[in-house]
């Protein structure tokens, strides 16, 4: 069993920036890593994530915005968010996949205020 924590989130102003992480409790071998995010009543949308091959695939709606990156050593995921905007508001969660099972966080809130 893996666990993930995720940290970082809170209120910031549009325009500013936020750093998401997201620890493992061990390593594993993960096939994608990446992060989602949800607003009550909305579609659970992925937002970024980091193929088993090292590269990265974002959201058009966050694409330029957000940079997703890991620590391996440290078994940690990050989400830069950069230039915020009202809608990017929802909590933020992780996830990372093995062949077997699909493990998330717990989530963490982000809100974006005018």
């Amino acid at each position: 069993q893996v666990q993930l924590v995720e940290s970082g989130g809170g209120l910031v102003q549009a325009g500013g920036s936020l750093r998401l992480s997201c620890v493992a409790s061990r390593s594993a071998n993960f096939n994608n890593v990446g992060w989602y995010r949800q607003t009550p009543g909305q579609k659970r949308e992925e937002v970024a994530l980091i193929l088993s091959g090292g590269g990265t695939s974002y959201s058009g709606s966050v694409n330029g915005r957000f940079s997703i990156s890991r620590d391996i050593v440290k078994n940690t995921l990050f989400l830069q968010m950069n230039k915020l905007k009202v809608e990017d508001t929802a909590t933020y969660f992780c996830y990372a996949r093995t062949d077997f099972e699909t493990y998330w966080g717990q989530g963490t809130q982000v809100t974006v205020v005018s």
